[in-house]
């Protein structure tokens, strides 16, 4: 079947995001007088759990155990996430978060040439909102039908519930999509949900375990929508031996 829709994750793909995160997050512990700080490494590290509020839990948990046990303590981390995303929100408006390579160009011609757009995401819808209105405001107006964030789903990447959520929005199966991520989790969260995945690798997940992958790219400056139907083509000859 041919390529219908191409979805994109967000944090790592559509922009450079996650510098800035990692300083929101410091920035915010600073505020709260918290003894946390979250250099490159450890970042590295604890990108292997996904959305921001389930990062902050895992850490306080290896951190200071005490806390996470007393009455409130979820509260307090929906608080410092709610703080930490002003915090990265400011850091977008000030121009801080660049787009990945090629894809204001890759959108446009997907957009010109009649394929679906979606956005398969484990931020929030929030994040998603500021970098459509900044960092991505070049792009075509509503040129993404779908919007799965966050909020669509309990489970986070590397679970599929997300791609499954916004597939069933599209009213498509996985067989006529393409998703492009950047991560070992999104790529097993689009796998999970029957997605062939491209990956644009980023400085922060070039250590990951890409296997299943079509393709593992350094960014999308070089990719067109020739080659995206050549790899989502090459994946269904695959999955037919």
């Amino acid at each position: 079947m041919p390529l219908q829709t191409v979805i994109f994750d967000v944090d790592g793909t559509l922009a450079d995001t996650e510098e800035a995160h990692r300083q929101a997050f410091n920035a915010t512990f600073n505020e709260f007088c918290l003894p946390w700080h979250w250099g490159v490494e450890l970042y590295v590290e604890l990108l292997a759990v996904t959305g921001g509020k389930e990062r902050l839990a895992h850490y306080c948990r290896c951190v200071d155990p005490t806390r996470m046990v007393q009455p409130g303590s979820m509260d307090f981390i929906a608080q410092l996430h709610r703080r930490k995303t002003r915090a990265y929100e400011r850091r977008v408006d000030m121009g801080e978060v660049p787009a990945r390579p090629g894809v204001v160009r890759l959108i446009r011609e997907l957009v010109d040439a009649g394929i679906r757009l979606a956005i398969a995401t484990t931020t929030s819808r929030a994040n998603v909102d500021v970098l459509l209105a900044t960092t991505l405001a070049d792009l075509p107006p509503d040129c993404f039908e779908v919007i799965g964030a966050g909020e669509q789903a309990t489970a986070k990447k590397p679970a599929p519930d997300i791609y499954r959520w916004v597939l069933g929005e599209l009213g498509l199966s996985g067989a006529v999509c393409l998703a492009i991520e950047d991560s070992k989790n999104g790529v097993r969260a689009a796998l999970g949900a029957g997605i062939p995945v491209l990956v644009t690798e980023s400085s922060w997940t070039r250590r990951d375990d890409f296997t299943g992958a079509v393709a593992v790219l350094p960014d999308l400056a070089q990719i067109d929508l020739a080659l995206l139907r050549h790899f989502h083509a090459e994946e269904k000859c695959h999955s037919s031996i």
